[in-house]
């Protein structure tokens, strides 16, 4: 063993006792570490005398391989706590790995539904309370008017789960057309309420009145610990109704409602900014993740309605 994959060895060993790192980890660390160094002996560079270009070089060949963008982060990461370690042991006096940023992942883009998909989500929902009605079962028809009215709430607002399942009665007291809730950071912000959403409020908002089951704190009372519905109960129904709705539940969660009445908003031309006010954003780069919306929108506008779109189709 030559004398760079001993230092590796006692970079393994001290992770592992030192720092009680998993066995995967440890091997994921000897790949990336191995292949820096026959990355190195191939340039005729010892690992303690590696320069910051020879970590360059590395990490070019490893994107010119094909290896991902997380990948490379690791293997730079890697390489980074072996030369710190190497700098600590007294075995090379400078790191040459420091200042040098990883590959940025690329951002996922969000999960969302078409406007289909979630009129059937909207339309299971619709069913269910007609159902629950005719069987005459009350708490069921209670249950069913609840999650018809949060599912169209949601749509409606794009609110965060948390903020939605835990809104207040006193949201009530102001103009039924807005709602004025309360987010992240303690931040006020208006949502407006649709028609459907403001109906399905309202009836739901009627049946427990009539069933003395009003409560004079949460707009979704629960018998859970908080006192309100919990988030983990309405993902729950929601996939359900997803099954009625015959889409697949594991597409179908809280979240993913709010992405798609963000993405809805932005395709149908609402301005960014708008829609980060409505999201309950700080920060207008958050709200940016679905642009992705918007750049398929000017495409297909410029596709559809430019006067050279159609031209130079087999005529050159």
């Amino acid at each position: 063993m030559d004398a760079g994959r001993r230092h590796i060895e006692a970079f393994l060993e001290m992770l592992g006792v030192e720092r009680g790192a998993a066995a995967n980890t440890i091997e994921a660390y000897r790949r990336d570490l191995t292949q820096l160094c026959e990355h190195l002996d191939g340039s005729g560079v010892e690992l303690i005398s590696a320069a910051p270009d020879d970590i360059e070089l590395w990490l070019e060949q490893r994107s010119a391989e094909g290896i991902s963008a997380a990948s490379r982060a690791r293997a730079l990461s890697a390489a980074r706590q072996l030369f710190r370690f190497l700098v600590a042991e007294g075995h090379v006096e400078n790191d040459p790995t420091e200042g040098r940023s990883g590959p940025r992942k690329p951002r996922a883009l969000p999960k969302t539904l078409s406007v289909a998909e979630v009129d059937r989500l909207i339309a299971a929902a619709t069913q269910r309370v007609e159902d629950t009605s005719a069987a005459g079962d009350a708490v069921e028809h209670i249950r069913a008017l609840r999650l018809c009215c949060l599912v169209e709430m949601l749509y409606a607002t794009g609110m965060r789960v948390s903020e939605l399942v835990s809104l207040p009665r006193a949201v009530l007291a102001g103009d039924p057309r807005i709602l004025t809730i309360t987010g992240k950071g303690g931040r006020e912000r208006l949502v407006p309420l649709n028609r459907p959403a403001q109906t399905a409020l309202a009836a739901y908002l009627d049946a427990v009145t009539a069933a003395g089951r009003i409560s004079n704190r949460w707009l979704f009372p629960s018998k859970s610990a908080e006192g309100h519905l919990t988030r983990q109960r309405f993902g729950q129904d929601l996939k359900q109704l997803a099954l009625e709705a015959q889409l697949d539940p594991e597409r179908v969660s809280p979240h993913v409602l709010r992405h798609a009445f963000a993405s809805h908003l932005l395709d149908r031309g609402a301005d960014l900014r708008a829609v980060q006010t409505l999201l309950g954003h700080a920060d207008i780069s958050t709200t940016e993740i679905y642009t992705h919306v918007l750049e398929e929108r000017l495409k297909k506008l410029v596709f559809q309605h430019h006067p050279l779109a159609k031209q130079g189709s087999g005529n050159d």
